[in-house]
């Protein structure tokens, strides 16, 4: 188990730097000249040229990808950004815990739905509830998140919703501030976030179980006269829902780094939101930032998910 852990995290730093080459090679690419960004419009050929040099971006390409990798790996820098001048790192560890809270927020939402609903599809396969459960996560999963999003801030929203219940959009407050306004300002943008994942891991529960309710050890426990529901949850339940996990984890990996069309419909200021702030302006250092910590979460997500799955499932063994 260790050897295969060790291994893991070697193939995890080559792909993490394959993916640093990649993104560093298609900012290269882009004709735009990001010393005139950095330099800002009023600024002189000499000012540009003085700029080029002060980012090392007068030097031949593998040079300044080496310098990247020098500042990334030993200082653990990521440049800065060329609109307010302010620390790529900084801005993303302000919007980290934003992002978090919204992905993992989310995350807890969907598993407390999708979890009953799939089990109580799974047992009644076909009935008049399992059609309409997934009738409904079928819908929720055809409807996109940023319409979604609109949908509920007019019908909830405080500022413009019909029905005044939930904070609006651009009301995020930081948990250390008001964990009560944090809690309610985040309640419209998790139920977003989960709809369509609810959904589609309600689907995956019910087949899932609907599979392993049918294996031999089922009905051997049956045959033993254990209780229905000691060998729904104990038995079937279990076995069930380890692929279901594993999933999670891969998907909140995913999310964590790409969850801007919701942190943009309701003005969150998470990675998401950065990102595409600093798409809109051209911003390249902060862009190349969130892109790496993106693909770092679905790095780590996929080591955890291959490490934990070796302990959900007995049947999996490691050499």
């Amino acid at each position: 188990m260790l050897r295969y852990v060790i291994r893991r995290l070697l193939w995890a730093i080559v792909l993490f730097i394959a993916v640093t080459l990649v993104t560093y090679l298609i900012f290269f690419l882009i004709p735009v000249d990001p010393a005139r960004l950095a330099a800002g419009k009023s600024a002189t050929p000499a000012d540009v040229k003085a700029v080029a040099h002060r980012l090392y971006l007068d030097r031949p390409i593998w040079k300044q990808y080496l310098h990247f990798l020098d500042q990334l790996v030993l200082h653990q820098s990521l440049g800065y950004s060329f609109n307010d001048r302010q620390s790529v790192n900084s801005s993303i560890y302000s919007a980290a815990p934003v992002t978090i809270s919204l992905v993992l927020g989310g995350a807890i939402v969907w598993m407390l739905i999708a979890v009953p609903v799939g089990i109580l599809s799974a047992l009644r396969p076909r009935s008049r509830g399992d059609r309409a459960s997934m009738g409904g996560a079928l819908l929720l999963v055809s409807a996109p998140e940023y319409w979604l999003g609109l949908i509920v801030l007019y019908l909830f929203a405080a500022d413009i919703g019909q029905v005044k219940i939930f904070p609006g959009s651009g009301s995020y407050v930081p948990l250390t501030e008001d964990p009560a306004k944090w809690f309610t300002s985040l309640l419209l943008p998790w139920f977003v976030v989960a709809a369509g994942n609810a959904a589609i891991y309600a689907r995956l529960i019910r087949s899932s179980l609907i599979e392993t309710m049918g294996q031999d050890y089922i009905r051997t426990a049956r045959a033993k006269g254990l209780p229905e529901r000691r060998v729904v949850l104990r038995h079937g339940v279990r076995a069930a829902i380890n692929p279901i996990l594993t999933i999670l984890a891969l998907d909140i990996g995913v999310l964590l780094g790409s969850a801007v069309l919701v942190e943009t419909v309701f003005n969150i200021p998470g990675i998401g939101r950065l990102n595409y702030d600093a798409i809109t302006h051209s911003d390249f250092p902060i862009v190349q930032g969130t892109i790496l910590v993106a693909a770092l979460f679905i790095v780590v997500a996929n080591i955890l998910v291959d490490i934990a799955y070796a302990y959900l499932d007995p049947r999996v063994r490691y050499s």
